[in-house]
């Protein structure tokens, strides 16, 4: 028996029905796992805050979230994975000061743009820098540190775990703004610069405030600032820079939530809902606060406004002071 063809009025209503054109042309997303990139080693703030974030979010996007390390060039491989990959809806990345605001000014040849190659989604946390010594130098204040470093020839020296990074920047601001010679000693990672420290190899490092907190909390090392413009919750009290005494030494460590170029705003929006819930948590804000990180409360349009002015700021500072990458 032949089928009867549907009336003309039954068709055009079909669409409808099913949710329109819009719901037949657009497949479901997610699709298939979430491959969320986390473009540095295993167990920094960058890897601790993605898996945080990724178990928070857990099935709510109806698909699994796989957190993939791929560390390499100061957090720039993990960001160009992206960038080579413009309108994938199933790749993101935990983007940070780093990629996204001081590597590509500091060196010669990046291959993206860290603005056009992205969509920025939200800011996820922030952290400062901190001073710490070993306990056996005779400062207990930040103006003691500096007068040590004036009353001796060739200053003092202060470590970090790298050339350019955040903290060799914060370094360079403070000895700038106090008048003093501070001698840069980049190690290949944090750890080897705090474990000297420890050891009394070196008298000082500046370091991430997650990374530096256990060994402060153990009594291994003593804070003497902080750079962001007010104390931190965490050391309430080491006073900050800017209350010692020198309101441009300021810095932040920021990392945010980023994907491709070129998707949906569907797709952004239901990103942006999720990792806003997720930072609302009450027991992720307790994880953040538990390893000195302050959960971020940007938008798109705050985030990608943020990664700017970092850029022109890390820009400006890096050329006066002639740093140059390894």
């Amino acid at each position: 028996m032949t089928a009867m063809p549907l009336p003309r009025r039954a068709l055009l209503a079909l669409p409808a029905l099913l949710g329109g054109p819009a719901a037949l042309a657009q497949p479901a997303w997610p699709e298939r796992p979430i491959r969320w990139v986390v473009n540095f080693p295993p167990g920094g703030a960058a890897d601790t805050l993605s898996r945080i974030l990724a178990e928070q979010i857990g099935s709510g996007l109806g698909q699994p979230i796989v957190v993939e390390n791929r560390p390499g060039a100061g957090g720039m491989v993990g960001a160009e994975i992206l960038s080579r990959a413009r309108g994938d809806a199933h790749l993101v990345m935990m983007s940070s000061a780093a990629s996204h605001g001081i590597g590509p000014v500091l060196y010669p040849a990046v291959p993206y743009d860290p603005v056009a190659d992205f969509t920025h989604v939200a800011l996820v946390g922030t952290f400062p820098s901190v001073l710490v010594v070993n306990p056996g130098v005779p400062a207990q204040s930040l103006g003691e540190f500096l007068a040590l470093a004036r009353g001796r020839p060739g200053g003092l020296a202060f470590g970090t775990g790298g050339n350019g990074t955040m903290n060799h920047l914060t370094g360079v601001l403070l000895a700038r703004a106090a008048g003093v010679e501070l001698t840069h000693v980049p190690y290949r990672g944090s750890a080897p610069a705090l474990a000297d420290a420890m050891g009394g190899q070196i008298p000082a490092v500046m370091e991430s405030l997650p990374i530096a907190l256990p060994h402060l909390r153990a009594g291994r090392l003593r804070a003497l600032g902080t750079s962001e413009a007010v104390r931190d919750a965490a050391l309430p009290e080491v006073p900050s820079f800017a209350e010692a005494g020198f309101p441009a030494v300021q810095s932040t460590n920021w990392f945010g939530f980023s994907m491709t170029a070129g998707l949906p705003p569907a797709v952004t929006g239901r990103w942006q809902a999720a990792i806003e819930g997720a930072l609302a948590d009450t027991r992720v804000r307790e994880r953040f606060a538990g390893l000195g990180v302050l959960p971020g409360q940007m938008g798109p349009a705050e985030y990608a406004a943020l990664v700017t002015g970092e850029l022109a700021r890390w820009r400006q500072v890096i050329q006066e002071a002639g740093v140059k990458p390894d």
